[in-house]
């Protein structure tokens, strides 16, 4: 199948490493060119450099913080230099700490707001008119399955990310008629080192060692194990396709059939 990305242009949150750089991979496979963004420029470089000759030639790399104030503003200037537009933006941000309900405080509550809600809104929103007015756009969020099935640990998380979903989901309603689409990733348990660190942050809670907790939730995955960054990418990039064009407003489970409710 042509996925029809061979003329597009994405930005690519978080893409640095783990499911952002495995977004960025399939829609490079796919042709398109990607701004790849994310805190450290070394870790930029070395993604870049693991590609393919010809896919390095249309990866542009920006270096920022999604936590500081003028980060959007370097994103935007840097992936729309000499007049270049933006056809698809995939917002992926950092996941904050894990801890219990009872021991959130507002405070990091509301800086985490600021690094994981804030800027991908406003990076959005930034970019919403002019793929209006071109008539085809594609916003992807990619936030966790704990928007559909909390998770106990992450109530941070948990908390942010859906408020992403409801405005995405809000936003989809408005934009469709303009050819926009805008749908949201759910990932269950794929194979990064964000999901290293909850097992061995669960392991040290529990005294228990992290293969066996590794072991444990794969066990209650009905495919029986994680997913790959790879099963993820490939998700994403038919989301940002052409025949994709009536899929709008939805909340895309890649999980192996982890959350149970329908």
């Amino acid at each position: 199948m042509d996925l029809g990305l061979r003329t597009r242009h994405a930005i690519v949150l978080g893409a640095s490493q783990g499911l952002g750089l495995g977004v960025a991979r399939s829609l490079l496979g796919e042709g398109a060119s990607v701004t790849l963004v994310a805190r450290s420029m070394e870790r930029l470089a070395t993604a870049r450099a693991s590609l393919a000759e010809d896919e390095q030639a249309r990866c542009d790399l920006v270096a920022a913080d999604l936590g500081e104030p003028d980060a959007v503003e370097d994103i935007l200037r840097a992936a729309q230099r000499e007049g270049r537009v933006v056809d698809i933006l995939v917002n992926n941000s950092g996941g904050p700490p894990t801890g219990l309900p009872s021991g959130v405080s507002i405070d990091e509550m509301r800086g985490q707001f600021d690094k994981m809600v804030q800027p991908i809104m406003t990076l959005t929103l930034a970019l919403l008119p002019g793929m209006r007015a071109r008539r085809w756009g594609r916003i992807i969020t990619i936030t966790s399955s704990g928007v559909i099935q909390p998770i106990p640990h992450l109530p941070i998380s948990n908390a942010l990310r859906s408020s992403l979903v409801a405005f995405m989901k809000t936003l989809a309603g408005e934009v469709a008629a303009d050819g926009v689409t805008v749908n949201v990733m759910a990932p269950g348990r794929i194979g990064t080192a964000r999901t290293q660190s909850i097992d061995s942050a669960q392991a040290k809670r529990t005294g228990r060692s992290e293969d066996e907790i590794a072991r444990e939730s794969a066990s209650s995955i009905p495919a029986g194990r994680y997913g790959t960054i790879e099963e993820f990418g490939a998700v994403a990039a038919f989301l940002a396709s052409v025949p994709a064009s009536y899929v709008t407003g939805s909340v895309i489970r890649v999980d192996g059939g982890a959350i149970r409710s329908i």
